[in-house]
C-alpha cells in the first residue's frame, strides 16, 4: 500500500532555509514520478498548486521557485526532499508530497496519492 509521510515544515524568517522529507512506502522512489504541491492559507484542495514534478527523465519546477529550491531523492532510504532557499512570505503554505502519477506533469489534477502535509511559515 503506497504510503507518504512529509517531514520538515516550521516557521522561519524569509531568507532562510528549510528541508522538508517525504518518506515513502508500498513503491520505489528511485523508479517512480513524485513532486510537491502547496495549499496557500483560506485555499481550496482543488487549488493546490504544483512545486516540482520529477520523473524519470526530467523535472519541472514552477517559475517562482526556481534557482531557490531543488528536488532530490535518496533511494536507499526510499525518500524525497525539497530543498527550499531564500524563502519569501508567499512561500507559506502546507506543502504536500505527491505520488501515483497519472502523468508526470505539475499538475494536482494528475495526482493519485497524497501525503497528510507540512505546514511552511515565512514571516518578513
Amino acid at each position: 500500500q503506497v504510503h507518504l509521510e512529509e517531514s520538515g515544515g516550521a516557521s522561519v524568517q524569509a531568507g532562510g532555509s528549510l528541508r522538508l522529507s517525504c518518506a515513502a512506502s508500498g513503491f520505489a522512489v528511485s523508479s517512480s514520478c513524485m513532486g510537491w504541491f502547496r495549499q496557500a492559507p483560506g485555499a481550496s484542495g482543488k487549488e493546490r498548486e504544483g512545486v516540482v514534478v520529477s520523473g524519470r527523465l526530467s523535472t519541472t519546477y514552477t517559475d517562482s521557485v526556481k534557482g531557490r529550491f531543488t528536488v532530490s531523492r535518496e533511494n536507499a532510504q526510499n525518500t524525497l526532499y525539497l530543498e527550499m532557499n531564500n524563502l519569501r512570505p508567499e512561500d507559506t503554505a502546507v506543502y504536500y508530497c505527491a505520488a501515483d502519477f497519472r502523468l508526470c506533469l505539475l499538475g494536482a489534477e494528475y495526482v493519485g496519492k497524497w501525503g497528510q502535509g507540512t505546514q511552511v511559515t515565512v514571516s518578513s
